[in-house]
């Protein structure tokens, strides 16, 4: 037996008319063609159903085995839709009481229900796919439909559209630069522009960037510290480089000669060191603020700002000795107290927490006891 199936994938049939799907048998499909046809005259599906009537007519004149069905799926996606088209033509196979073997002729109207073939071959094989569109325009709804995905998907959308558009924008821009008198610098605006976004999408950083703002929007409207720390630490951070480069300069200016890389650096470190420790200061103290709202706070957490502080003395004190401005004795003693600083804080947490848990476990220990009791 061929079944002739019409494939109607965003289901105008049941929208528009309320016929009830999948419709088997000729007559419950032509009498679907004429309500559809009269509710939307203009619509492809009209041509489709009455084109597998058609088919169906033509093999009945010869005597063949013949059976056909309209099957629709919906509007909310091509695989809700896919799934939808599948499920109503195991209904309708299930429905033909034939012993013959079962082949399919699909009839369509356009690429975009030519999408679900695959579905239906899963199910039944399938001896052609008749498309049904208008003689003046028979690849008008392909590349329709081709356009609309391009339009319709975010990713397609990003990576044409984007760089198409400033292309395009080229052209106007360097006549306005020539209005200007600043050819160039649109020109190599624009240019820089496209290569940018060519970069970022080929790095991924377009994801990244998102994300980053999600979390940022999510931390504002949790009332997290964190967001407003790192706000303050990134201007700690500007203050720190306009300290730095201001102690480079006098440096230089002190300094007859060339000065050496090892005298930059150790400049440039000892005049903005203090700010960048606030910042880490900064930054720890919020994210130990988070995470004592949030109840998960552990005690080796509270090792961040003392170690920030320790490692922003020992820099303080090399960079300032190849400065010239303190001896060996001032390096010696800045080492030994920011190292100490820091082991006696992670000595003195550690103890600390340990003690804490072992509290735990004997009052853990003490309700289980009183438990069995």
């Amino acid at each position: 037996m061929l079944l002739v199936l019409c494939v109607d994938l965003d289901d105008d049939l049941g929208r528009k008319t309320g016929f009830s799907t999948p419709v088997i048998g000729r007559d419950p499909v032509e009498e679907a063609a004429v309500a559809l046809a009269t509710e939307d005259p203009e619509d492809s599906d009209v041509n489709v159903i009455f084109q597998g009537l058609h088919v169906y007519d033509d093999l009945a004149d010869r005597d063949e085995s013949v059976e056909v069905a309209v099957v629709t799926g919906n509007d909310e996606g091509d695989v809700k839709a896919n799934r939808e088209v599948g499920d109503e033509v195991d209904t309708v196979l299930a429905s033909l009481s034939t012993a013959e073997d079962v082949t399919a002729l699909v009839v369509t109207d356009g690429a975009q229900d030519e999408s679900v073939i695959p579905i239906i071959r899963s199910r039944v094989p399938i001896d052609g796919v008749r498309r049904v569109v208008v003689r003046q325009a028979q690849n008008l709804e392909s590349m329709y439909y081709t356009i609309k995905q391009v339009l319709n998907d975010p990713e397609t959308r990003g990576t044409v559209l984007i760089p198409l558009g400033i292309l395009l924008l080229i052209y106007p821009l360097a006549l306005v630069g020539t209005v200007l008198d600043m050819p160039g610098f649109v020109l190599g605006t624009t240019s820089a522009l496209l290569g940018l976004y060519l970069i970022s999408r080929g790095l991924g950083l377009g994801d990244r960037l998102d994300a980053a703002v999600e979390r940022a929007r999510r931390s504002l409207y949790a009332g997290r510290t964190t967001l407003l720390a790192y706000v303050v630490a990134a201007a700690l951070f500007a203050l720190g480089g306009v300290s730095g480069r201001n102690e480079l300069e006098a440096v230089r200016e002190a300094t007859p000669g060339e000065v050496g890389v090892p005298v930059m650096l150790s400049a440039l470190v000892y005049g903005s060191i203090q700010w960048i420790a606030a910042a880490g200061v900064t930054t720890s103290l919020g994210q130990i603020t988070d995470e004592y709202i949030a109840g998960s706070l552990e005690w080796r957490y509270l090792n961040a700002p003392f170690y920030v502080l320790s490692i922003a003395i020992v820099l303080y004190a090399v960079s300032a000795f190849f400065l010239g401005e303190v001896g060996i004795s001032f390096l010696a003693t800045a080492l030994t107290i920011g190292t100490l600083l820091g082991i006696a804080s992670t000595l003195a947490f550690a103890v600390v927490e340990s003690r804490y848990a072992d509290d735990d476990a004997e009052d853990a220990s003490g309700t289980r006891s009183a438990d069995r009791v």
